[in-house]
């Protein structure tokens, strides 16, 4: 199994706790068991991918208290909260507050796994995400400021006269700016260009307008030109 594969169960009921690690260590899942939410959050680390089996109804902290502290200390792990019979309400709130699933219990062993394994397939696409976004930020590192501004402003979608007029520059050289960023990105169309732009964080209008001063609408993309 790989590392990601890690399940804290939280559940103050030590025959519950037994029974899950019995089934998931067949599948091949590292368990790290907790009695309480307290304990949990003590004790486990935040940085470490993994699901959480939390159940709603213990002493002390219950689940949605836990959740949200989960929320507050930083511990960004999918949640799958376990219930008992007629706790549909909590069970909502809970999926409100960011968990992905809830079982009833007693469940069946199958409703588990299939819970756990989109749990896991959330945490894959975050490090996916996470891997892009730190390969774009390195490129777009290599960039001179002007070509990281005017990458950023054709991200903001705006056309180059519009860049020109804010930044104070030709919309040639604009366009040469441009052409250099792509060539540092090792990209050949402007829409590969764009992607790594968006993964680095680029596009925002708002920071735009608020670094140029910009208080005119953008909706029709046009600015008065650069003399």
């Amino acid at each position: 199994m790989a590392d990601i594969q890690l399940v804290h169960i939280v559940d103050d009921e030590e025959p519950i706790r037994r029974s899950l690690e019995l089934l998931l260590r067949k599948p091949g899942y590292r368990i790290e068991k907790w009695p309480d939410g307290e304990s949990f959050l003590k004790g486990a680390d935040p940085t470490q991918p993994a699901c959480v089996l939390l159940d709603v109804r213990m002493p002390g902290m219950n689940g949605l208290e836990v959740q949200s502290e989960m929320a507050e200390r930083g511990f960004n792990l999918p949640v799958i909260v376990l219930t008992a019979h007629g706790d549909i309400a909590i069970a909502v709130n809970a999926m409100q507050g960011g968990a992905i699933d809830f079982l009833e219990k007693p469940f069946e062993g199958d409703q588990l796994l299939r819970a756990l394994e989109t749990g896991f397939s959330r945490l894959a696409d975050r490090k996916s995400w996470r891997e892009r976004e730190t390969r774009a930020r390195t490129q777009v590192a290599l960039l001179t400021q002007r070509e990281h501004e005017v990458l950023d402003g054709l991200a903001c979608g705006y056309p180059n006269k519009t860049i020109a007029y804010d930044l104070g520059i030709s919309p040639r050289t604009v366009e040469v700016y441009r052409a250099n960023a792509m060539e540092k990105l090792e990209v050949t169309n402007f829409a590969d260009a764009l992607r790594i732009a968006f993964s680095a964080g680029l596009g925002s209008e708002k920071d735009w307008r608020r670094r140029y001063s910009v208080g005119v609408s953008r909706s029709s993309g046009q600015a008065p030109a650069a003399s």
